[in-house]
């Protein structure tokens, strides 16, 4: 079977060349490249036409990527349905807007499909068919895709590799419970006591609320970790309380956030540097560069959320513990006082005051209270 990349004349590869086998590839496909620290509405974001997938698409490459990370949004016109794919490295998609369908199979098995809408996330494991259907007769659905393709094509350039590789590995994609809804797993290691959502199809990320609390961020904040279990590629999904924010914190590259729900706005920064202000609403996506500070500010009048594709956990690092400012976390009580007064002007703008407890910016050790800790 062919798939929808056919081969092109290959080019040489420059070692000392400052333009990366992925960036070149990217600038080939001819659609829109978006730059920059953010983008308002991914939902929205202009798009061009990509005519060997059949779909309108861009590309992100957003400063924080930093050639480890992709972040490609897509849409599927109404009732359309791309040609068969087949990637060589595993991808995650997140449904920024409408409904559909997914169909994969491996070479000579069987064909699993299954429905998603706004807000599901689903894994396409490496190296099978798969093919992407609009179930809206009048409405376009547009997709979020994230995969580590920058950092793989650092090695191997060739991008025709990733499209006709014929290596089929052994997974379950037969199973007939391969993407059943997820199910609640227990983590370990780093995430030892906290749960895990563990599967490889999310029916909706705003509706999930199997959240452990995320003592160590401030804010009263849950989290979830979530885990396709053949992939490298995992992500967590943070809830925080409306009128508060989180603690500043710092991490490596790659780390890809797209807002599910909520609104407000985040701030980034390198350390003893000018900060960076994003506005956020449901749609938003940005990337927080390597080892820049950023921190996350609700203005709703409800919980927000927001759902972090990661990088590969070598580059993410893990240290949450902080005791100076040379370290990943900012507590409450050190941070520069701009962030408490720029977070009280924001909230003004749209008629809110701050639930922010004193007690948190005068004890560095403040916990806050969750049900669990009354049983």
């Amino acid at each position: 079977m062919e798939t929808a990349t056919q081969p092109q004349e290959a080019q040489p590869v420059l070692a000392w060349s400052t333009v990366s086998a992925y960036d070149r590839w990217a600038e080939s496909v001819g659609i829109p490249i978006h730059s920059g620290y953010f983008i308002p509405d991914a939902r929205t974001v202009e798009l061009g036409r990509w005519d060997e997938r059949e779909c309108d698409a861009a590309f992100l490459k957003l400063a924080g990527q930093e050639g480890v990370t992709e972040a490609r949004v897509s849409e599927l016109r109404p009732g359309a349905t791309m040609p068969p794919l087949r990637f060589a490295i595993d991808e995650a998609v997140y449904i920024l807007s409408g409904q559909g369908q997914t169909t994969i199979w491996a070479e000579g098995g069987p064909k699993r499909s299954f429905e998603w809408q706004a807000h599901s996330m689903f894994l396409v494991p490496r190296n099978h068919y798969y093919q992407f259907a609009n179930m809206s007769g009048t409405q376009p659905a547009r997709l979020l895709h994230f995969s580590h393709m920058p950092l793989a094509m650092n090695v191997l350039p060739d991008p025709h590799f990733y499209f006709n590789d014929p290596y089929q590995p052994p997974q379950a994609i037969a199973a007939d419970d391969f993407y059943a809804e997820a199910k609640v797993g227990s983590g370990d290691g780093p995430t030892a006591g906290r749960g895990y959502w563990v599967g490889n199809f999310f029916p909706d990320m705003t509706a999930w609320d199997h959240l452990d609390p995320f003592r160590n961020r401030g804010a009263g904040g849950r989290v979830v970790t979530v885990a396709f279990p053949t992939s490298t590629i995992h992500a967590h999904m943070s809830v925080f309380p409306k009128q508060t924010y989180k603690k500043a914190h710092r991490h490596g590259p790659g780390v890809t956030i797209v807002i599910p729900s909520g609104e407000g706005f985040s701030v980034m920064w390198p350390e003893g540097q000018d900060k960076i202000f994003i506005p956020w609403h449901e749609g938003s996506v940005f990337v927080p560069p390597n080892r820049w500070f950023h921190q996350h500010f609700n203005l709703g009048r409800e919980d927000a959320r927001y759902l972090a594709l990661h990088s590969p956990r070598t580059l993410t690092g893990r240290s949450e513990r902080v005791e100076d400012l040379a370290r990943d976390q900012i507590e409450y009580a050190q941070e520069d006082p701009w962030i408490r007064e720029t977070f009280k002007a924001e909230l003004a703008k749209h008629n809110m005051t701050s639930a922010m407890p004193d007690g948190c910016y005068e004890d560095p050790n403040y916990q806050w209270a969750y049900s669990e800790d009354q049983s």
